[in-house]
């Protein structure tokens, strides 16, 4: 037997608000769609050129526990 027991996704956006709402939805989502969230957050990134910065971005990252390893064998 295989069964998904924890899933990793990690998204990008424009803004820390997009990535703080992405993450609170997560939350508000988690109950409905049967998961818990596990670990989550963001970080900023930033692409350069000669020094300057020419592109910013946010990876927000989350992580939705679906089941515990003995949850089909007590």
């Amino acid at each position: 037997m295989m069964r998904l027991i924890k899933q990793t996704d990690e998204f990008v956006v424009d803004t820390e608000e997009e990535a703080i709402a992405l993450i609170e939805k997560a939350r508000k989502d988690s109950h409905s769609e049967g998961y818990i969230l596990g670990a989550n957050g963001y970080t900023y990134k930033t692409k350069k050129a000669k020094g300057e910065i020419i592109g910013e971005v946010w990876v927000c990252k989350i992580t939705k526990v679906l089941g515990g390893v003995w949850d089909d064998y007590e």
